[in-house]
């Protein structure tokens, strides 16, 4: 068994043999390059809903401010606020300022030599010769110098740290971007959702409103004989269903303006008033990257790359703490009994010094570590794997949803027509008398229970546009726009 010393120069001579590689690759392995996203060729476009086809451009890039796509100048203002007003987004653009002052500071600290000034006046007491003079003596000692220190990185494991520490700017700067572009998609989606809420409460209480009309007109039917009480209790039953169904709804409606309120910068008491889903327009071309520049990108496989450009620098610096440690240090100065000969050539100091430091024991710390930042190399490396087809799945998924969205919607308005045309004819028959009114209402709630998933659908399709949109990432050499300067 070679004992460490031995075991060091082993190694050292294996890394000169292998031309010096201290780090592994800074970039991850090749990704896969899919043919299409989903599983079956997705169509390239939806089914046409009012008259549009929403189509799906393979190959366009990707839009930055892709929120202006639904032609709406207060969803603008709103997602401008966000990104201007949100202290969870100031908070990482603070972080991210700070690890790029901790880099320069690194840089000073490790790449450049360091001059220190020093300068020291202290009263002293010493203890005399036992067999003359007096027992002890007092003194003033004066002094000043400047100090100069430098390591010389020999085997690089000042440039891996730096190598690493700025990887890890990128890292959280790719972070932050990804926080932007999802406070964006957030308060679109929050928008939208606060605007089919509303509807939604609007539809279910008009829906409330019929059952216990028809309630009543049941009830006085079964006055008169002319209807039984299990029918009355049937449509009891449904009318309490539509009320026990309406204030978790509204919860639901107030936290969605609450939640758009905060995503603002906002206190929930100053949530704006909901836009319409018909203040809202579809946007017709949604941009679809093909996988390769999918992955430049996304910030967040950009930021995993960069965790495993990082991970590889620190196997350089853990292997490069194995081979000998080189520093310079000096001094200049003067020293002196009385102030007036403290810049006297009598007083001059100095000292120059060259240390060499090579590490020969230390219990098997320094390989483990570089074993420990290989094995959290490989962890990086699958990680942006596993990142890579997380992407790949969340374009997938958005677009066969919003694919599934445009059918759904197509088929719940169809169903919606239908049924107000059902409606309009129940109330022309009933204004000539051909059928009753209890008749004419329960066509009326086919129809608002048509309108409630014509809703449903609609907002469902805004929202997946929105993640398709969002899944694409940020075109390369862009910046989404930042307003916390202004």
């Amino acid at each position: 068994m070679m004992i460490p010393a031995l075991r060091t120069t082993a190694l050292a001579a294996a890394m000169t043999l292998a031309g010096c590689a201290f780090a592994p690759p800074a970039k991850p392995p090749a990704s896969p390059s899919p043919a299409h996203y989903t599983a079956e060729p997705t169509p390239a476009e939806s089914a046409k809903v009012d008259g549009v086809a929403q189509r799906f451009s393979l190959g366009e890039r990707a839009v930055p401010e892709w929120w202006r796509a639904y032609g709406s100048d207060t969803l603008n203002a709103w997602v401008e606020e966000g990104l201007r007003n949100s202290p969870s987004l100031a908070s990482t653009r603070h972080t991210l300022e700070s690890a790029r002052q901790l880099l320069r500071a690194q840089v000073g600290a490790t790449m450049l030599p360091s001059l220190d000034g020093q300068a020291q006046s202290s009263r002293q007491r010493a203890l005399g010769f036992p067999s003359f003079g007096p027992p002890t003596n007092l003194y003033d000692v004066y002094a000043g110098q400047l100090s100069l220190s430098y390591d010389f990185d020999v085997f690089g494991a000042n440039r891996h740290g730096i190598e690493q520490t700025a990887a890890q700017v990128d890292q959280q700067s790719y972070e932050f971007d990804a926080a932007k572009r999802a406070l964006a998609a957030n308060i679109v989606t929050a928008a939208i959702n606060a605007a089919s809420l509303e509807e939604q409460v609007r539809t279910s209480e008009q829906l409330s409103k019929l059952a216990h009309e028809q309630t009543d007109l049941t009830e006085h039917a079964h006055g008169l004989g002319a209807a039984s009480q299990d029918d009355v209790l049937s449509l009891r039953q449904q009318a309490a269903s539509i009320d026990t169904s309406l204030p978790p709804l509204r919860a639901q409606a107030q936290k969605a303006r609450h939640t758009l309120a905060v995503l603002m910068g906002r206190t929930p008491d100053q949530a704006p008033a909901n836009l319409t889903l018909a203040d809202l327009h579809l946007p017709e071309n949604v941009p679809v990257s093909v996988p390769s520049e999918l992955l430049q990108q996304r910030p967040d496989v950009l930021a995993a790359e960069a965790s495993v450009h990082a991970a590889s620098a620190q196997v350089g610096v853990a292997t490069a703490n194995l081979f000998p440690h080189i520093s310079l240090s000096a001094s200049l100065g003067t020293e002196a009994f009385k102030p007036s000969s403290l810049f006297t050539s009598a007083g001059s100091v100095w000292s120059a010094g060259l240390s060499l430091t090579q590490p020969i024991f230390h219990g098997g710390e320094l390989i483990a570590k570089r074993k420990a930042a290989i094995a959290s190399y490989n962890a990086a490396i699958s990680n942006y794997q596993q990142t890579v087809l997380n992407a790949f799945q969340n374009v997938a998924d958005t677009m066969v949803a919003l694919d599934q969205d445009a059918l759904t919607l197509q088929a719940a308005q169809e169903e919606a027509k239908a049924a107000e045309q059902s409606f309009a004819n129940a109330d022309s028959r009933y204004r000539l008398g051909a059928v009753s009114y209890p008749s004419m209402v329960l066509t009326e709630q086919h129809w608002q229970n048509a309108k409630l998933t014509e809703i449903q659908a609609r907002a469902s399709r805004l929202a997946d546009t929105a993640a398709l949109f969002q899944a694409m990432g940020t075109p390369q050499g862009t910046v989404l726009a930042d307003n916390s300067r202004r």
